[in-house]
């Protein structure tokens, strides 16, 4: 077969989930993987051996040509490499940069806006679902995938079990929640979802993120927010209140301090605080 006019087998890709499965990485990076590189492959029209430098080079300044994000042309870098180096075990990624992210800070609710979004929710279900991501800082796909078993209302902790990155970690879990929350799953399983559909099983991230935009509608804040800015909020809202950094970044699952630290440059106690030379 003329590798010029190749378009990828299986093979190879059967190969790369096996070695992306053995080393841990989650489903929803595997899915990422699979279609950055079989897309690559098919613009280029060429077999996995045959793809050159130029080639990857012309396919990510596609993407940026059609307005993708830096953070979307890393994630397609990052695959594309795990694939040539590791795989295929080809080394030519030196000549090509990284795309620089946006420095764009985090879009964070006051308090009372919080409180307004959850106050228009009537349903026990969705109430429970943003407010346990508000008060224990989850990602979505965490409140989500969170189980019964996980919940300790005695030491008011909850387990994440395999977030970002596959680690474990504790978070706080409200006080104010626990006893609504204890409630709610008195009649469900250990191992059964803390939030479940209708039909059964686990709730879906879109479904999550639909609660939070009807409760946005509803509640009447006019903000640019999504249901990720809730997380954001809990650590905005902690280190407001004096919570030691290194603590906040424990909460959140952040493998480095200066992910956390972002936070420092949206808390509205920093700039009170600070009096300008010319006052003192």
């Amino acid at each position: 077969m003329n590798q010029n006019n190749y378009y990828p087998s299986q093979d190879p890709i059967v190969k790369l989930r096996q070695e992306m499965k053995l080393r841990g990485f989650s489903q929803k990076t595997i899915k990422s993987y699979l279609h950055y590189i079989t897309d690559m492959l098919n613009k280029a029209r060429k077999g996995p051996r045959a793809v050159n430098t130029d080639d990857i080079r012309s396919y990510l300044e596609n993407l940026a040509n059609n307005g993708r994000s830096a953070s979307t042309l890393n994630s397609a870098y990052s695959a594309l490499q795990f694939y040539f180096e590791k795989i295929l075990l080809r080394r030519f990624f030196a000549n090509i940069p990284r795309a620089k992210k946006e420095t764009k800070l985090p879009e964070v609710l006051t308090k009372d806006e919080v409180k307004r979004i959850l106050g228009a929710i009537n349903n026990v279900k969705h109430k429970l679902l943003l407010g346990l991501i508000y008060s224990s800082g989850l990602r979505v796909g965490e409140a989500v995938s969170a189980r019964v078993g996980d919940l300790n209302f005695s030491n008011k902790t909850l387990m994440v079990r395999q977030g970002k990155g596959n680690k474990d970690r504790m978070t706080v879990l409200s006080s104010k929640l626990a006893g609504v929350l204890e409630k709610y799953v008195k009649n469900k399983k250990t191992d059964d979802f803390v939030f479940e559909s209708e039909r059964g099983g686990r709730l879906t991230e879109r479904s999550a993120q639909k609660v939070f935009s009807d409760a946005l509608r509803a509640s009447g804040v006019k903000r640019n927010v999504s249901c990720h800015s809730l997380r954001h909020s809990f650590a905005t809202h902690l280190l407001e209140n004096g919570t030691d950094i290194r603590y906040i970044q424990e909460l959140l699952g952040h493998a480095k301090l200066q992910t956390t630290q972002i936070y420092t440059h949206v808390a509205s106690h920093n700039l009170a605080g600070i009096k300008s030379p010319l006052d003192i």
